[in-house]
């Protein structure tokens, strides 16, 4: 059975920095890629980055890139996302998700993945 459950959101000022954990089932991770997601207020749900199961390969998209870092750690069945520098626009709820694939990238509809229950990130002075 794939099982998430995330922790680590919080409130921090703009610049600063948060790490969030996201403790998935042994199947989930050594079988599905694992991907961070978040929807800020009135917005649609976004992917913006995801590690495979594969070969631990990394993707993000353009607007997180160099900001934002995901990580796994095998020994915690863990996958952690450690985001710096962030901005207000980094406000959103988080959340990860098991993929129904081993590989990131392919195009699986949401309610196919598997998901945390999501934690609150509000970056504000």
């Amino acid at each position: 059975q794939v099982q998430l459950v995330e922790s680590g959101g919080g409130q921090v000022q703009p610049g600063g920095s948060l790490k969030l954990s996201c403790r998935a089932s042994k199947i989930a991770f050594d079988s599905y890629a694992i991907g961070w997601f978040r929807q800020a207020p009135g917005k649609e749900r976004e992917s913006f980055s995801c590690i495979s199961a594969t070969d631990g390969a990394k993707h993000y998209m353009d607007y997180v890139k160099g900001r934002f870092f995901i990580s796994a750690e095998k020994s915690e069945n863990t996958v952690y996302l450690e985001m710096t520098r962030l901005t207000p626009e980094d406000t959103a709820i988080y959340y990860c998700a098991s993929s129904p694939y081993a590989e990131c990238g392919m195009g699986a509809d949401f309610d196919s993945w598997s998901w945390s229950q999501g934690t609150q990130v509000t970056v504000s002075s």
